[in-house]
């Protein structure tokens, strides 16, 4: 099976105001092991960005000015997640900037020739009432995003393919593309020597006490009270 994971930069949020995107990310996945293969492209959007997403990226029009128009990439792009499904977190948004860039140019929308997984809506199912940021995710899963100062998409693509990767168990198999480095190597290996030293035996168990058993569910009264019923108890 082969997957794209993907992240887009923009001027702005939303593409029906007249943003676009400036930056495409793109990492690949095979069988649920990266390749090594990614695709990387910074856009000139034909218009400044918002003071606010300059904030976010930290991509200004100065440095934009020289880089090609979306309709001068767009067949490289299309071709690279051609088949793919695509793993985005909060699909919605970049699938959005994505097709609308296509329309401009009179091309097939997302939907016709890739499918679409959406890690919030996973993140969401999985750990309902909490945040499921990318950062967020990072940091439940014990990934290293302390690189990660501003959004880039390339980047957070690869920072999204270890969340899903975790996410969804892990790679099934450690076999390493030529392109992946020694320390990521020497970092997995680590992991499993860490894993493997765990005795299952050894671990105690901690019950919940009567007085917090008490307090859990008052919380779960109120949880009933303020929605339509706390998942917990379905």
């Amino acid at each position: 099976m082969r997957q794209v994971v993907l992240d887009t930069e923009t001027t702005g949020i939303g593409a029906e105001k007249g943003h676009r995107i400036i930056e495409i990310g793109c990492v690949e996945l095979i069988d649920r092991k990266l390749t090594g293969r990614h695709y990387h492209q910074y856009v000139n959007p034909q218009r400044s960005s918002d003071e606010e997403a300059v904030g976010v990226h930290g991509i200004t029009d100065e440095f934009l000015a020289d880089k090609p128009l979306f309709g001068q990439v767009a067949q490289a792009f299309y071709e690279f997640i051609d088949g793919a499904e695509l793993v985005i977190h909060n699909a919605p948004f970049d699938v959005g900037f994505m097709d609308a860039e296509f329309r401009r140019l009179n091309m097939p929308m997302t939907n016709t020739f890739c499918t679409v997984l959406d890690t919030l809506v996973m993140a969401r199912d999985m750990r309902p009432g909490q945040r499921n940021s990318l950062d967020a995710l990072c940091k439940s899963y014990g990934i290293d995003n302390s690189h990660r100062e501003l959004h880039g998409a390339l980047l957070d693509a690869e920072i999204l393919s270890d969340v899903y990767l975790m996410m969804t168990g892990g790679q099934t198999d450690l076999m390493f593309s030529a392109e992946t480095s020694e320390s990521v190597k020497e970092l997995a290996r680590a992991k499993l020597e860490q894993l493997a030293s765990v005795n299952a035996q050894t671990l105690s168990v901690v019950r919940a006490t009567a007085a917090e058993l008490s307090a859990h569910d008052e919380i779960m009264d109120l949880l009933d009270k303020k929605s339509d019923g706390a998942i917990w108890r379905r």
